[in-house]
């Protein structure tokens, strides 16, 4: 299954490509015929990263230590010192096989590398399956606040082997599915209904892959850059940043986004909202100082001056953009929480 991003805004176009056992070809995907530097972090099983380089002409490898803590400025520093001592050139590739933290901080450095390299991705985890994989967007945690420096670095092609889903343990399976759930609120209903119906979801993790994706490329190739439908996408992420930088990465990303969409959809939806969240064991309700949360928010890149644009879902499968203050948004999770 083939998914294409062709902007009508510039000229991004980039494939993604939706097979079982892709990895076992992805030279057919990715240009590999040069020198390739492979991004991966200890907790991706070693076997994917390998099958990238055994199909690479002159293959590198970078692996940081799995987990949140990890997409810092230090780790991108070194990867490009690492690439300089190996004369990679403006000709060269990354390659980022892993999770969000991987493809964030590969994508990067390709950024940023010579003033940019080819860059390709092979997801690995449901989450950067169904999202962070594919937008273009990529960033490092800075000064306590996550994502605060990044770049648009759009990929030559993304390859998704769903087989990869195999290694993962059940509480990175949901919080990946905690991006879908997002899509399927906000713009397809029939999504949201397939995961809250699903009575095995191995049987429909395909489905749901493609599903999440198309919602997606449809948004980033109306709006590459964030200019305007994009930040629909950040759905349930205003407050669920904050509050996974209160936790300093003891809960997963997607667990995040999870509670923090509890805060920004009407009664209706969180009656339909909690008791999927429950099926696949995420949270919806989470503690933390409200007061350090709202001075997140108030310090994130969606802010301006006193106000904040967030995404509200109203009814299943639509939703509208709204301009808060930070006080309200603080009203608002006072009323979530009570």
């Amino acid at each position: 299954m083939k998914i294409s991003i062709r902007s009508q805004q510039s000229d991004i176009k980039y494939d993604i490509t939706i097979r079982r056992d892709s990895l076992d070809d992805v030279s057919d995907y990715f240009d590999l015929n040069r020198k390739v530097l492979v991004v991966t972090d200890d907790g991706t099983p070693s076997c994917y990263s390998e099958k990238v380089m055994s199909q690479s002409r002159a293959p590198y490898l970078y692996s940081i230590e799995a987990g949140e803590p990890s997409k810092n400025i230090d780790n991108f520093s070194r990867i490009l010192a690492f690439m300089l001592e190996k004369k990679f050139t403006r000709s060269d590739a990354v390659v980022a096989v892993g999770g969000g933290v991987v493809g964030d901080l590969a994508g990067f450095v390709a950024s940023a590398y010579m003033r940019g390299v080819a860059f390709y991705n092979a997801p690995t985890t449901l989450l950067s399956q169904v999202d962070s994989s594919i937008g273009g967007k990529c960033a490092v945690d800075f000064g306590g606040v996550k994502n605060s420096i990044g770049a648009f670095k759009f990929p030559s092609a993304v390859l998704i082997d769903p087989n990869t889903l195999r290694t993962l343990d059940r509480r990175q399976v949901s919080a990946g599915l905690a991006e879908a759930i997002k899509m399927g609120l906000t713009s397809d209903a029939s999504l949201f209904g397939l995961i809250e119906k699903s009575e095995k979801l191995d049987d429909d993790i395909d489905h749901i892959i493609a599903k999440s994706l198309r919602v997606k490329a449809d948004v980033v190739s109306s709006d590459p850059f964030e200019a305007g439908l994009r930040k629909v996408l950040n759905f349930g992420h205003t407050v669920g940043h904050a509050i996974e930088s209160l936790y300093g990465g003891s809960l997963l990303h997607g667990e995040c986004v999870a509670a923090g969409m509890t805060y920004m959809c009407s009664d209706e939806v969180l009656k339909r909202l909690v008791p999927v969240l429950d099926k696949y064991g995420l949270p919806h309700s989470v503690g933390f100082d409200r007061d350090k949360a709202l001075d997140l928010i108030g310090s994130d890149k969606k802010a301006s001056g006193d106000s904040i644009s967030v995404v509200y879902v109203d009814r299943i499968g639509s939703f509208e953009f709204r301009s808060m203050k930070v006080e309200e948004l603080g009203r608002a999770i006072a009323v979530g929480d009570s």
